[in-house]
């Protein structure tokens, strides 16, 4: 089956999943069946530590459009997504979370509307996210707003992994060398022509999640460096503005000592120091991960190691049973 005979890849990074996977495959199933088009659905195993592993052997016994790709080590979700969107053949690749709190009911009207648009990208748009508790979507708004101020504005508001792209897209990001890929940002930074679909948010169909406050918090930062020179002028000015107030400490001092007012300064010594050695810190801090990133890059070190991919042994089996043949 040659790279573009398929109309359809879905691509589903999964990471400790055995709970939901047996539900995903009951609603994505139908929904992909019904389009009666050529499809895939390529879940990458993130290196899971449960029987998510297991579960998926099971699941592509009865599902042969199932395809399983694994990966030697967990290298996390953005890694993942792209291990899989690279590992694609589809015309058109939709990428969803094993979740459900993304609907596959919307795949079919991602793909009418990139066919009827010529649209080259479809984002997945969420509009209700009541089932989300009050600090997570707090947490998501100051996000989105931040990205969308240092970023630009073509960063659609509340868009996720959830989208559609086409293979035009997926090769223009595989032309790019970021070696801690964002597709979040990536995907609208490209500026292809866009589309969106909106949906509500549901709630996680089982299983805990897989983004706790530490990995949020990690993909703000890598999102922050990898797309913006924002925080190194932070520090410029940060920088500017601890020798402008050491500038007016020392003019009070003058003013002070010249009016015989003088008394012991250790106070304004010890507020001045403290002031001046958190701003050196913090700036070293922003240039660390800028110069961490930049040796990330000179190393030029795989982010993911593909262990197997059902796909590919497939074909070395019918290599087999042809050369047997013969």
């Amino acid at each position: 089956m040659g790279p573009l005979s398929l109309t359809l890849s879905v691509v589903v990074p999964i990471y400790n999943e055995e709970a939901v996977l047996p539900l995903l495959v009951e609603r994505l199933r139908p929904v992909l069946d019904e389009l009666r088009e050529p499809y895939e659905v390529v879940a990458v195993d993130d290196g899971s530590s449960d029987g998510s592993a297991a579960v998926l052997i099971g699941l592509a016994r009865l599902w042969p459009e199932l395809r399983i790709v694994r990966l030697r080590r967990n290298s996390g979700h953005q890694a993942a997504l792209s291990a899989g969107l690279f590992r694609s053949r589809g015309e058109y690749v939709a990428s969803i979370d094993a979740d459900l709190q993304d609907p596959p009911e919307k795949i079919p009207e991602m793909l009418r509307l990139a066919r009827t648009e010529n649209l080259d990208i479809v984002y997945g748009v969420r509009t209700d996210r009541s089932t989300d508790n009050r600090f997570k979507r707090w947490t998501a708004g100051a996000y989105y707003d931040l990205i969308r101020r240092l970023v630009g504005k073509n960063v659609p508001r509340h868009a996720g992994d959830f989208r559609l792209l086409s293979r035009s897209t997926v090769e223009a990001l595989r032309e790019l060398p970021e070696r801690a890929p964002v597709l979040r940002l990536m995907v609208p930074w490209i500026g292809f022509p866009s589309g969106q679909v909106t949906y509500t948010r549901a709630e996680r169909a089982a299983g805990q999640t897989k983004y706790p406050l530490r990995k949020m918090l990690l993909l703000a930062v890598d999102s922050v460096t990898s797309f913006s020179a924002a925080p190194l002028r932070l520090a410029t000015w940060l920088g500017v503005g601890g020798v402008g107030l050491c500038a007016l400490l020392l003019v009070m001092t003058m003013v002070v000592y010249l009016s015989g007012h003088t008394v012991p300064g250790w106070s304004s010594l010890f507020v001045a120091t403290l002031f001046i050695g958190a701003v050196q810190l913090l700036c070293l801090g922003l240039l660390g991960e800028y110069v961490g990133r930049v040796y990330t890059a000179v190393q030029n070190r795989p982010p993911y190691f593909i262990a197997s991919d059902s796909a590919a042994l497939a074909a070395e089996d019918d290599g087999l049973v042809r050369n047997a043949g013969r």
